[in-house]
């Protein structure tokens, strides 16, 4: 935003010199000229019209219009400078001097073509070097410039085109500005919406899955208390209370992961293992991860190891992850339980893996579980980076 104010503030530079100062040299050049008027002019009769003339072109071009169109412009723009030219050897010891400087000036400034306005002003300066010559020649006892350096008239021209080159390129850059602005405004409200829209996701699955589950034990829990199973009945409830409470920290743990999504991965699952005393091995060069790729390995490694709490107390853990060209691979292993496992707490929906097996299709991956070959149970991961 700063950028696009400093531009703007510079183009206003520009357009300040562009609008107020050759309107005031002009000016000045016609006023004090007329006041003057006749000391220091050479053929009054001749140079009276050329001079009403030149001031006309001079505060004509100056004032915007819908009528200027290229060529009109062109064709004022070329009459202001050769009646400049003219009449300068006519009146150099007044302040009519400038007007030749100042038609060179606003040709380069206000003619779009670099090849029109420079034509314009060699022109300008041949005529006023043949004008300052012809003077010379027709009026020896005036005093007059060399004709060469009459020819300088025409330099100013370059000053114009450099300020026009100047103001265009400002305008050229503050458009851009701009225009990135709004595109890192657009690109911001559509990662604020898929943000939004992961955030929902994950919710959704962590407590979708675990409301549907307590429902099903309070639904189990009614069916057994009318028939008389009271006991039965009790435990049904007691599950539904664990699920209930493993879905606080199920969330608890998502909303985690959400907030750890700006680290790298390696570094967000090195987290989580020495969190749950599990190993981590990485096979490969650490490589970028997509967002959505990313936030699905850590919550397959945290359903995993939640599972392997679950299922295999006591049981040793380990994680992998497998870095190669265009796809990253999460391995989770557990052995088999070395203490008991709670009732309550291993029942469960069974739909956890099911639900990540389905987040990560929709990511083109694939999801397996199964069991391992020394009595535990492995979780392999593979999804595109």
């Amino acid at each position: 935003m700063a950028e696009v104010t400093t531009f703007e503030t510079t183009t206003a530079e520009g357009r300040f010199r562009e609008g107020l100062v050759l309107p005031f040299l002009v000016l000045v050049a016609i006023a004090v000229t007329a006041v003057r008027w006749p000391d220091g002019i050479v053929f009054p009769a001749v140079a009276l019209p050329l001079f009403v003339l030149v001031s006309i072109a001079a505060v004509g071009v100056l004032v915007p219009s819908r009528w200027w169109t290229g060529r009109r412009r062109l064709v004022v723009m070329t009459a202001y400078m050769l009646l400049s030219a003219l009449l300068l050897p006519l009146a150099h010891e007044t302040a009519a001097l400038l007007f030749p400087y100042l038609a060179a000036a606003t040709a380069g400034g206000q003619l779009v073509s670099r090849k029109a306005a420079t034509g314009v002003a060699a022109t300008g300066a041949l005529v006023a070097a043949g004008a300052t010559l012809l003077v010379g020649h027709l009026a020896p006892a005036t005093s007059q410039w060399q004709w060469w350096v009459a020819l300088a008239v025409g330099l100013p021209v370059y000053s114009g085109i450099a300020n026009r080159n100047r103001l265009d390129a400002l305008r050229n850059a503050q458009r851009a500005a701009a225009e990135a602005l709004r595109a890192g405004e657009s690109e911001a409200r559509e990662a604020a919406l898929l943000e939004r829209g992961r955030i929902a996701r994950e919710i959704h699955d962590v407590l979708g899955h675990s409301l549907s589950g307590i429902a099903l034990q309070l639904d189990m829990a009614d069916a057994l208390r009318g028939n008389g199973h009271d006991e039965e009945a009790t435990a049904a409830v007691r599950r539904a209370r664990a699920l209930a409470v493993d879905s606080i920290g199920e969330t608890r743990r998502a909303v985690h992961a959400l907030r750890e999504g700006t680290l790298p991965l390696p570094e967000t699952l090195s987290r989580l293992a020495e969190h749950n005393a599990a190993a981590l091995t990485i096979d490969g060069d650490p490589a970028p991860v997509g967002a959505e790729a990313a936030h699905t390995v850590v919550r397959v490694a945290q359903e995993a190891l939640t599972n392997t709490a679950k299922h295999a107390p006591g049981a040793t853990r380990a994680l992998r992850l497998a870095f190669t060209d265009d796809r990253v691979a999460l391995t989770v292993h557990n052995g088999p339980a070395t203490a008991e496992r709670d009732g309550e707490l291993a029942d469960g929906t069974g739909v956890g893996l099911v639900g990540m097996r389905e987040r990560a299709a929709l990511l083109g991956g694939t999801l397996k579980a199964e069991p391992a070959r020394d009595g535990g149970w492995t979780v392999e991961l593979e999804l595109p980076r």
